[in-house]
């Protein structure tokens, strides 16, 4: 289309002429100069209306009129023109790509359909099962002497806690709820603090069966007495008061993370009170590190059946877990943290139950000729060998 010139000229006004019946031509010529004067009306602004999904900002040193369209920030959405101020979605929605509208989140979480949670499940069936088959072939050979050795009851407590350590992993794995959220953390803590008790019990024992040597001093009465066992049951009920004061101040609770994927609302459980949650674990810690100091110090006793080099290694292993865990857990976000602290557990829980249990079982069912007080020491004495284990 050319250029169109509208040329209005002001003048005396005759009345006459406003009767549109005797001047039709007049009226009519009028219309069309308006129509075309109002289609090409100038705009009052110096800038093109922002579309959808920006807002207007001002620009510095010039007229209201003049301004630069911004993107609405992360999370915010503008569905209108000419606007300085964008929305904020929703916790529970999203913002597309245009920003110009909230979309509503899919809920995530570790379920079990998922490759990972299917994977750690299957970690956690099986490494339960495989514990209660130890605890099966001891409870079967409980006459044999390894298995007398060193206390067969603590080894008992150890390997029940483990099943429950393995499984207390399934709690993390699955929609969360008050109920999981409150048991996830609660249950960890009370069965590897059983089970590392257990740990200590056997090194003392150990220690004490080794030291003694002459009937009626101290550290003999103490073992007669079964005073080693009392050390469960001390160190598992001030685990217990910890978890019932985190409980009762600051529990778990459900949460939602908005951040860690973008479209997704993450379903996750809420430590409460992170003190609590680290004195938990610096508990837990503390009573690793006396059975590691306990059994490193006695593993060079001479004894057959001394196991205090299985016990200093498996509390190695789990110290070793456990330091890799805290930083990567701290870094990790979302399902991947979820997933972490899982791993973590079923880690320690076979750590525990290779380093310790795996060596005795091996000598069990495979080498029953070392299954005797004498086994070790006199390995040439075949005849003795052979009938030692019956």
């Amino acid at each position: 289309m050319g250029n169109v010139d509208i040329n209005l000229s002001f003048g005396p006004f005759d009345q006459a002429l406003s009767d549109h019946n005797k001047f039709p031509a007049l009226y009519q010529m009028a219309r069309k100069e308006t129509s075309m004067a109002t289609a090409m009306a100038p705009h009052s602004v110096c800038s093109i209306s922002c579309v959808p999904g920006f807002r207007n900002a001002p620009q510095e040193g010039k007229a209201a009129c003049c301004f630069d369209c911004t993107p609405c920030s992360e999370n915010e959405m503008f569905n209108g023109t000419d606007m300085e101020q964008c929305v904020k979605c929703p916790d529970h929605q999203y913002v597309n790509t245009k920003r110009n509208q909230c979309l509503l989140r899919a809920a995530s979480f570790l379920a079990y359909g998922e490759p990972l949670s299917m994977a750690l499940a299957c970690m956690a069936l099986g490494l339960s099962t495989l514990t209660t088959a130890v605890l099966g072939v001891f409870v079967k050979h409980h006459n044999t002497p390894i298995v007398k050795a060193n206390n067969p009851a603590l080894s008992y407590i150890l390997l029940i806690s483990l099943i429950f350590c393995s499984l207390c992993s399934l709690l993390f794995i699955g929609r969360p709820n008050t109920v999981n959220c409150i048991l996830q953390q609660t249950t960890f803590g009370v069965a590897f603090t059983v089970a590392v008790s257990a740990v200590l019990a056997k090194t003392v024992t150990v220690v004490l069966a080794i030291k003694v040597t002459s009937p009626g001093t101290r550290m003999r009465r103490l073992l007669v007495s079964g005073a080693p066992n009392f050390i469960i049951p001390i160190c598992t009920l001030i685990q217990v008061t910890l978890c019932g004061i985190w409980l009762g101040t600051s529990p778990p609770f459900i949460d939602t993370d908005t951040y860690s994927e973008h479209g997704h609302l993450i379903l996750l459980c809420n430590k409460g009170s992170l003190t609590a949650f680290y004195c938990v674990l610096g508990y837990l810690g503390s009573l690793v590190l006396a059975s590691y100091a306990v059994a490193f110090l006695a593993r060079n006793l001479p004894d057959t059946f001394n196991e205090a080099k299985f016990l200093t290694f498996s509390m190695l292993v789990f110290c070793s877990v456990w330091l890799t865990f805290l930083p990567v857990y701290h870094s990790a976000k979302g399902k991947v943290m979820v997933a972490v602290e899982t791993f973590s557990i079923l880690a320690c829980s076979a750590g525990l139950l290779g380093c310790i249990l795996y060596p005795k079982c091996y000598i069990i069912l495979i080498r029953p000729d070392r299954n005797c007080p004498y086994g070790f020491k006199d390995k040439r004495d075949r005849s003795r060998n052979k009938y030692c284990y019956d």
